[in-house]
């Protein structure tokens, strides 16, 4: 009968996850996270929002929900020990708090870069590891928090840095859609992108590849061509060129 997180929400979290052996591989005074938006272990998704407020929970994950076959390696080493492939973990969790998910809309400009690079970053997490589908959820969280006014205009260095931001998801989202199969999608996302940074090479190297399967070979060649133009020394250059859509001409003068 107790408060307990309705969806959508955000919780903060004490928690401390242990492998069998008793080793700590986790260990957070207070994690913050909305249950669903894939920041966390599926352990903590599907288990926090069955808690009451000031509630200490255990939960026994079985590898599919916690890091599952990759396990996690320590990029750094203030990180806590690595965790093992296909290992099961348990994790102690206290509910601290749980409060409505912030609208940002009503975030600083700063706040919202924060916010949107949190997401992009675990999105990052969640493609290295084969989850396109999670990877992209957290790309689209990312750009909902960098799209819009905000609760005050940013200035000029922070709209480019928003600007720059929404290009690296949109990219990063077109990336994913690939993966998934979804190529209109994928296709869409570079366009985006593109009317924010009609220079970026990504984009358009991207662009100009999803035209070419389409058969739309005279659009693909000026978007490659405009490509190899921004960057020259590209490693994609030889494969464009070979596809006979562009003819690489002279390198250009570093």
């Amino acid at each position: 009968g107790g408060l307990r997180p309705r969806p959508g929400q955000e919780v903060s979290v004490k928690a401390l996850g242990a492998l069998e052996d008793g080793d700590l591989v986790e260990r957070d005074p207070r994690l913050t996270f909305v249950p669903g938006h894939g920041d966390v272990v599926q352990a903590l998704e599907l288990g926090v929002p069955t808690m009451e407020l000031g509630e200490v929970s255990l939960f026994l994950a079985a590898p599919l929900y916690g890091y599952g076959h990759p396990g996690r390696q320590r990029r750094c080493v203030r990180r806590e020990p690595d965790v093992p492939p296909e290992a099961p973990l348990l994790f102690e969790v206290t509910l601290l708090e749980v409060r409505d998910d912030p609208d940002p809309q009503w975030l600083s400009p700063a706040a919202r870069l924060r916010l949107g690079a949190q997401k992009r970053e675990r999105g990052n997490f969640h493609f290295a590891r084969g989850d396109f589908a999670a990877a992209l959820r957290s790309y689209r969280l990312a750009l909902r928090s960098l799209d819009g006014p905000g609760a005050t205009p940013p200035g000029p260095q922070e709209e480019e840095e928003l600007r720059e931001q929404r290009v690296k998801c949109l990219n990063n989202c077109a990336a994913a859609e690939l993966r998934l199969q979804r190529p209109g999608a994928a296709l869409a996302s570079c366009e985006a992108a593109l009317r924010l940074s009609p220079d970026n090479g990504k984009a358009l190297l991207r662009r100009g590849k999803l035209l070419a399967e389409q058969g739309r070979d005279e659009e693909a060649a000026l978007v490659l061509r405009r490509a190899l133009q921004l960057d020259p020394a590209s490693k994609v250059r030889a494969r464009r060129a070979a596809s006979g859509l562009v003819h690489p001409g002279p390198r250009a003068a570093a």
